[in-house]
């Protein structure tokens, strides 16, 4: 799994547009005719780290025989290049975003409306993720598939600890404590502590939301947040927490190689983990904080999207119906055969191989009862002012008060501009 797909995991803030000319004028678009007298559609994906899954998508779209369906695989920061391209007059009439579009593409009308194309099946997708990829009622991504972050144990290094499988941070922190040895670490979430990734789950773990219901405000700045961030900066100080190992939180490698008893990380990373450690390999969300806390894991999905201006855009429809409602082979095969992931539609995921037992199994539930993405709302700026008040807290040790006093504001003018 490379970080281009990782990066929806990322809980960055809205995809900004780049300059026009990040973008080459030899883009393959242009909507054509076939020879066989159907349209042709031009399809963009980003860069997939796994083996053999562009051959896949490039084998789905031969098969369509509606259209002629022309892939295009874009390396690089395929964020910026979709956003530059869709700002011309030559969009792609398909393609792939992150958690099924940004507000910025809402907003100026570059997504074609998919409500009613997906409303027959809609609850079958995953409830999470649907309720994620709704804006104003409506949805303008149809789900591909899902990746996730997890909590991963060893249930004997913890049983020889005398110690149980953690359901609060407080246990998490036991257990740490308890397993931790001059050669291993208890628990690992990367090389800077936590800090980063775990950042977001503060917020959902504490038993919070990001923003108010009508995104208006910040809905998570209460004494429990803070007693949540104090929680964690003193697990931050402590031995138990692995603060730098062979390799960061989005690779399996600390964990299958023994460096730490516990990892944060991706599914992506299950099958080299049961490959080094089979049966002794469990599962978690990461575990609730305080009184009113919940389990929680991210979660993050690209969707297929049609460009509302796109020459041909009842044909990208028709193809999208096609590949990623009708087609539930092709969507358990993009899943399941090119490293782990969760088929989007609930219906599925006990197809997928490597999802009907066992640690993987007890992944797939995490997503509908605890996942949580963050906001189409939740900017780059409040993300960026977020991460750096964590770290004040946690690193810094600066006062959690003290550290988000301003954020309340900042989230109240931000939101007030996003909402025009």
């Amino acid at each position: 799994m490379n970080l281009t797909r990782r990066s929806v995991l990322g809980f960055g803030g809205l995809a900004a547009a780049a300059a026009l000319s990040a973008c080459g004028s030899n883009t393959g678009l242009g909507g054509k005719e076939s020879s066989g007298g159907g349209p042709t559609l031009t399809q963009w994906y980003h860069q997939y780290g796994e083996e053999g899954v562009k051959e896949a998508v490039e084998r789905y779209a031969a098969e369509y025989t509606a259209a002629k369906v022309d892939v295009k695989w874009n390396p690089g920061d395929y964020g910026s290049i979709l956003a530059a391209q869709l700002l011309t007059n030559d969009v792609p009439d398909v393609f792939e975003v992150e958690q099924g579009g940004s507000l910025d593409m809402i907003r100026s009308g570059q997504l074609e409306d998919l409500t009613e194309t997906i409303a027959p099946v809609r609850d079958d997708f995953n409830e999470a993720v649907i309720k994620r990829f709704t804006f104003d009622g409506k949805i303008h991504g149809i789900p591909q598939t899902i990746d996730m972050q997890l909590l991963y144990y060893r249930p004997s290094l913890l049983q020889a600890a005398g110690v149980a499988a953690p359901a609060t941070f407080d246990d998490l922190v036991k257990a740490a404590n308890a397993v931790a040895t001059s050669d291993m670490g208890g628990f690992f979430a990367g090389n800077k502590g936590g800090v980063d990734v775990l950042g977001p789950l503060l917020i959902w773990a504490s038993g919070h939301d990001q923003l108010d219901a009508d995104r208006t405000a910040a809905a998570f700045l209460t004494d429990d947040f803070y007693a949540a961030l104090s929680a964690y900066r003193d697990f931050y100080k402590s031995n138990g927490l692995l603060k730098a190992a062979s390799a960061d939180w989005f690779s399996g490698a600390a964990f299958v190689n023994g460096e730490t008893a516990m990892q944060w990380g991706g599914l992506w990373s299950l099958p080299e983990i049961i490959a080094a450690h089979g049966d002794d390999v469990g599962v978690l969300p990461f575990p609730a904080i305080g009184a009113k806390g919940r389990v929680a894991v991210p979660f993050g999905a690209f969707g297929s999207c049609v460009a509302a201006k796109g020459k041909n855009v009842a044909a990208a429809k028709e193809f999208v119906k096609w590949l990623w409602i009708d087609q539930t082979d092709k969507q358990v095969d993009f899943s399941d055969s090119y490293g782990t992931h969760i088929p989007a539609r609930k219906s599925l995921v006990a197809t997928a191989r490597k999802l009907q037992s066992g640690p993987g199994a007890k992944a797939a539930e995490f997503v509908g009862s605890h996942g949580f993405a963050n906001d189409i709302m939740w900017s780059g700026s409040l993300g960026d002012t977020y991460s750096a008040a964590i770290s004040n807290v946690v690193v810094q040790g600066q006062d959690p008060v003290q550290a988000f006093a301003g954020f309340a504001d900042l989230a109240a003018t931000e939101l007030a501009k996003l909402k025009g």
